[in-house]
């Protein structure tokens, strides 16, 4: 069936980028095709409650479609709770009363198993892009969001070191990342973090403090950053107490060495607000293009990946099926780390456990 009318919507956690890929949808298929875009608001609520914003020239001119390029955030709004599939009939048939034809949707892995389910339940047209801070989506090297979330964790890292060094004290950066440590493993080096803490690696405490100790009397160094990922797991000897994982840490540290002065910042949802950086935009506009091309091909239950250099298409499915992209703790990036004098716990216990993807 020919594609009249497209859908597009945002679904889950936001990130930088996303308006991004709405812009490069909406000047591909409505510019080139001819179709009408639809903008469905909040995700599956949008088809739950009939919303939707006309996203064609008629309506959305590309002047009002050029600063999407740039700005954070989702236009379409978006939602990362409630039971989608308890109203799954209802989905289904504010898709059909809209009268779509086929729709792309933006997420993050669980957001595009949802997706799927739905759009195989209603035998939609859909094509899946992927979106994340936390870059574990598997089978695609790079999501949506993610280098502009490096960026932002590396400059608080930066801002970090700079009081930290002024008050001879260890700053401690909470980072996003509940089940893979990519985002604070690449801000962590880019930020110039001494010490990169990740789900993937244990570490022990009394190495951690030792290594913190030799900074300061080996290295002349009074001070330190701590990158640690939200979804690290601590050793025994450190408290599970309340607070967050880094203000468990400050005490722990504190504790087997006094002479060590440390505070924890929490970088929280900062992490996924700001303006898209360049790759971010490059990467929004190569996969809502591609995207676009593929439904135009007739192609569905397909996910846009970014592979060896270039867009290619995979099967949702199996994207469903992987389990989440996690940091493989032999990896370049992470030796690289290790060469640089950052500890990273004790890479000799972990077992490489996650996908193909990403490979750098």
């Amino acid at each position: 069936m020919a594609v009249r009318k497209l859908g597009v919507l945002t679904s889950g956690g936001d990130c930088p980028g996303l308006n991004a890929v709405i812009r490069a949808i909406a000047r591909h298929a409505v510019g080139n095709y001819g179709w009408e875009l639809w903008g469905i608001a909040y995700a599956t609520q949008g088809l739950l409650k009939r919303q939707a914003i006309a996203l064609s020239p008629h309506h959305f001119d590309r002047q009002s479609l050029d600063p999407l390029l740039c700005s954070g955030g989702t236009i379409l709004g978006s939602i990362n709770r409630g039971d989608t599939l308890a109203h799954q009939a209802e989905i289904l048939a504010g898709y059909q009363e809209l009268g779509l034809d086929a729709l792309i949707g933006i997420g993050g892995d669980g957001s595009l198993a949802i997706l799927r389910q739905l759009a195989e339940a209603g035998r939609w047209q859909f094509i899946g892009i992927p979106k994340t801070i936390d870059n574990d989506v598997a089978l695609t090297e790079r999501a949506i969001g993610f280098d502009t979330a490096i960026h932002t964790v590396a400059e608080a890292l930066l801002s970090l070191g700079s009081t930290a060094a002024s008050h001879d004290r260890i700053m401690i950066a909470e980072v996003m990342g509940r089940q893979s440590g990519h985002l604070a493993l690449q801000g962590g080096i880019a930020g110039g973090a001494d010490v990169i803490l990740l789900p993937e690696i244990p570490y022990r405490l009394l190495e951690l403090c030792h290594y913190l100790q030799q900074l300061r009397d080996r290295w002349q160094r009074r001070y330190a950053v701590i990158a640690i990922a939200e979804g690290t797991h601590h050793p025994p000897e450190v408290t599970q107490g309340p607070g967050s994982l880094g203000e468990q840490l400050v005490q722990a540290i504190t504790a087997q060495d006094p002479t060590l002065d440390a505070r924890v910042t929490v970088l929280g949802h900062v992490q996924r607000g700001g303006n898209p950086v360049a790759s971010d935009r490059l990467l929004a506009a190569q996969m809502g293009y591609a995207a676009v091309e593929r439904i135009a091909a007739g192609a569905s239950g397909e996910m846009m990946a970014w592979q060896g250099g270039r867009v290619v298409s995979v099967p949702l499915e199996a994207v469903c099926l992987q389990s989440p992209t996690l940091v493989d703790p032999h990896s370049l990036l992470v030796d690289t780390a290790a060469g640089l004098g950052i500890f990273l716990g004790d890479r000799s216990l972990t077992p490489w456990r996650g996908s193909a993807c990403p490979t750098h």
